[in-house]
């Protein structure tokens, strides 16, 4: 019998500029996730969350999920494989919603890393840069996002703790 560690994150020398990860799985975005975000994050525009509203006023003809959600979602499916275990998210440096999502849309996520520079002043980390893509269940983008992340190399990454034994 095996114990097996699953992956989250990855380590300095582990990235690789030219990289594509595909996250999985893909996400469909309910009403009701869209209200709920909507609610707490206290975005209360009715292009949202008035179904009367969308439908007679907006280009759109229908509720347009809010975009930070989209973003968000997209962030959290590229966590496992790029920022896991991370030190730290240092910038977003470029953020676009390239096309509406609507309630029923599929999200997935595909990241491509662009960059990595060791850290000149901690030898112990790096800066790598990644371009992440959300796109819906018909291959439409809908979502793009830059940024930069800290991430420990290799010989100074914290080793997984549980509060277990095994």
């Amino acid at each position: 019998m095996s114990t097996i560690d699953r992956p989250f994150g990855r380590a300095f020398e582990d990235f690789e500029p030219g990289d594509v990860y595909r996250h999985w799985p893909g996400k469909t975005i309910t009403e009701y996730d869209d209200h709920l975000f909507c609610m707490i994050t206290m975005n209360h525009h009715p292009l949202h969350t008035n179904a009367w509203f969308a439908e007679q006023d907006t280009p759109q003809g229908k509720n347009v999920v809010v975009g930070n959600l989209v973003y968000s979602l997209v962030l959290g499916m590229s966590v496992p494989d790029v920022s896991g275990s991370a030190i730290a998210n240092l910038e977003i440096e470029t953020l676009q919603h390239k096309n509406p999502t609507f309630h029923g849309d599929t999200i997935y996520a595909v990241t491509e890393v662009i960059n990595k520079v060791p850290s000149s002043s901690k030898p112990d980390r790096g800066v790598v840069t990644v371009e992440t893509r959300g796109f819906n269940q018909d291959g439409i983008e809908v979502c793009f996002f830059r940024r930069k992340v800290l991430v420990w190399r290799r010989d100074a990454l914290p080793q997984r703790r549980f509060p277990y034994a095994d």
